[in-house]
């Protein structure tokens, strides 16, 4: 069976869970859609200047540098982009793909998430060590355990076989969003994406202050919303 059936039969059989079943999922998915932008404003703020999710715009700042002679925007950037794909290897071992008789939270996406978890309390460790400030060299390995670990985050929410779920790479999602604004589609088909993107935003927002003006807290954000959704995650129906 390929990939992609295996992804169509996944997104059967969760579509038939109980909508409040799948509604929990929705929100534990926004809830790690908000770490994905405090971590990428973490990243860009304070990590040199790339994104750890947001692998095109790293990829259009490593075409940049290239342009312009910047080698270590190239090497920030670059970097980043090879944690990603590290980590959405790893991920996607522990994770698997979609199953015909998934529940609707496979265990094997807290697997993942677990491995996303380690390698963030390494990234804390590094960054409490080593402040008030960060070299540049611990700035670029703090932003590779960054990407990494969004790495296999990406890899654990394609487990649940579901088109268009994603809770890093969202610009699908916005157009997905504005097409449906555009047909007109009811609202309760048009929310999760809004709330999906809103919860990114916010996540920029609240993860911007916390490294411009609260920085030896800033990791708190990367670490509590991911214990959370592992918690939460833990007690439903498997």
């Amino acid at each position: 069976m390929s990939r992609t059936e295996q992804d169509v039969k996944g997104s059967r059989a969760t579509t038939t869970a109980p909508g409040n079943l799948l509604r929990r999922r929705h929100a534990l998915v926004v809830v790690l859609t908000f770490l994905t932008g405090s971590a990428d404003a973490v990243g860009f703020l304070s990590l040199g200047g790339a994104f750890s999710s947001v692998m095109t715009g790293n990829m259009v700042l490593l075409g940049l540098s290239a342009g312009r002679g910047e080698a270590e925007l190239a090497l920030t950037s670059g970097c980043a982009i090879l944690s990603f794909i590290v980590g959405v290897l790893a991920g996607a071992r522990l994770a698997g793909s979609a199953q015909p008789d998934d529940p609707v939270w496979p265990r094997q996406v807290n697997r993942a998430l677990t491995l996303e978890l380690l390698v963030f309390v390494v990234f804390v460790v590094v960054w409490e060590l080593n402040l008030p400030e960060h070299s540049e060299r611990v700035d670029l390995v703090l932003l590779m355990l960054s990407a990494a670990a969004l790495g296999v985050q990406s890899s654990a929410i394609q487990r649940f076989g579901v088109p268009g779920l994603s809770s890093t790479y969202l610009t699908g999602t916005l157009t997905s969003l504005i097409g449906g604004v555009a047909a007109r589609s009811p609202w309760h088909t048009l929310r999760p994406k809004a709330q999906v993107l809103l919860a990114l935003m916010a996540g920029a927002a609240v993860g911007a202050l916390a490294a411009l003006h609260l920085t030896a807290l800033a990791p708190a954000l990367l670490i509590v919303p991911l214990l959370l959704v592992i918690a939460v995650s833990a007690r439903l129906p498997r």
